[in-house]
């Protein structure tokens, strides 16, 4: 039986529907009156982290190959008689779909035809076709695509702060994996990881724009294909809280050194990761704001410019939050922020200070919701995340001066800090 039910936020002034469908995927909606595009985003909480699982009925645990995600998601694309770019083009819809540490999305945007556009992103995502010779085909092509990320600097700099904080959870390996590990995929292992993971029940289809609920659900009443609930299970390595090394560094051909410098948290799910990355967001804002007395200092004395930033980066089993950049003294940056958090610790955050970037990350998440591919992904992320679409709103209307000073002492650690650079070399003529 198809349950519906309306989700609204008071604080927004918005509202969504979610059906939990009799088919087992969770659907959202948010008719958007006056826009004229749609983004439909079909996900699922599978993501390249997740290489040890088993479902119901299952012996014992699988372990597949490092990258086997991203390589799926590769090889849906292509059906058995032509690729998603063309049919989308065929209806002028934009194609495309993803891989993250923790989940992969196909999606497509559009102005007219949503419904056709929806028929071909449900067909897609639920025939998959794999042979040896195409997944042989793919192998070579998936390759090169790692041996090109591997020589991007900004993807170097990231992972090699990783495989510094993380001991053995895989969010320290690459999504595509490496080419040893995709070498030892196997038509077999993408039907049991697509027959694990893209079941509906571990699924969720995100609609917003200028649609109709009803006819969303009709195309999905019709092309959806029931499922059950296979009770999928997925366990990660134990991971120590301490960090592997303190610091890394790598000569490239880059025109500037450029650094990230990541604390290593604890890990959280659910609501009480909401809360956490909140705190985690207010407090990575204010240590990187651009007013403050430590900010001033940097960019006075040349040692930062306007690329300095920050990210809470979290998911299954990993929380960490990274400050990134252009410079040619990282470690000053590195002194400069653990003695900034020091003074924190001693005497707390201004209350002025927090309200300022509280209130300007309110009106970052009202404004989103005022966009159509913003919403659409915010209530597919919001699922995967064991939360609802308008949660974040809440939580962060609710935290607290204290509750970031809280963080701050008990997660930014100095003991916990990763410094990662990549330094310039001079290019070979």
């Amino acid at each position: 039986m198809t349950e519906k039910n309306i989700i609204r936020s008071s604080l927004a002034g918005e509202s969504c529907i979610h059906i939990k469908h009799s088919s087992g995927l969770d659907i959202y909606i948010c008719e958007m009156p006056g826009f004229s595009s749609v983004e439909a985003v079909f996900g699922t909480k599978y993501g390249s982290v997740n290489n040890i699982f088993r479902t119901e009925g299952d012996s014992s645990f699988t372990e597949v190959p490092e990258g086997i995600a991203h390589y799926l998601e590769h090889k849906l694309f292509e059906n058995e008689d032509c690729g998603a770019f063309e049919l989308y083009a065929k209806t002028g819809a934009s194609g495309n779909a993803f891989t993250t540490f923790d989940r992969t999305c196909y999606l497509f945007s559009c102005t007219r035809n949503y419904q056709e556009n929806l028929k071909i992103l449900l067909e897609l995502v639920q025939n998959p076709y794999f042979t040896q010779e195409n997944v042989d085909k793919e192998r070579g092509i998936i390759g090169q695509e790692i041996k090109m990320t591997n020589d991007r600097p900004e993807w170097r700099v990231f992972f090699n702060m990783l495989r510094c904080m993380y001991h053995s959870h895989p969010v320290k390996i690459d999504i595509a994996g490496t080419e040893e590990s995709i070498a030892k995929i196997t038509p077999e292992l993408l039907y049991k990881c697509y027959d694990s993971f893209y079941n509906l029940n571990n699924m969720v289809l995100s609609v917003a724009g200028n649609v109709e609920a009803n006819k969303v659900l009709e195309v999905c009443d019709k092309y959806l294909k029931p499922c059950r609930d296979k009770k999928l299970e997925k366990v990660f390595p134990d991971e120590l809280e301490e960090i592997v090394q303190p610091e890394i560094r790598e000569q490239q051909p880059v025109g500037t050194d450029i650094f990230h410098l990541g604390y290593k948290c604890r890990p959280a799910a659910g609501s009480e990761k909401l809360k956490k990355t909140v705190a985690a967001s207010m407090a990575a804002s204010l240590l990187t704001d651009a007013s403050s007395e430590m900010y001033q200092k940097l960019l006075g004395e040349g040692v930062i410019n306007s690329s300095f930033t920050s990210e809470v980066f979290c998911g299954d089993g990993y929380f960490s939050v990274i400050f990134s950049g252009e410079s040619p003294e990282a470690d000053k940056i590195r002194q400069a922020m653990t003695a900034e958090i020091g003074r924190i610790n001693s005497e707390g955050l201004n209350e002025k200070d927090f309200q300022r970037i509280k209130k300007s990350a309110y009106g970052v998440l009202i404004r989103e919701l005022n966009n159509v591919e913003a919403t659409a992904h915010i209530m597919l992320n919001s699922h995967l995340e064991g939360i609802l679409p308008y949660d974040t709103i809440q939580a962060l209307s609710e935290v607290t001066r204290i509750e970031t000073e809280d963080f701050i002492k008990t997660e930014l650690r100095p003991d916990r800090l990763v410094l990662s650079v990549i330094e310039g070399k001079a290019v070979q003529q």
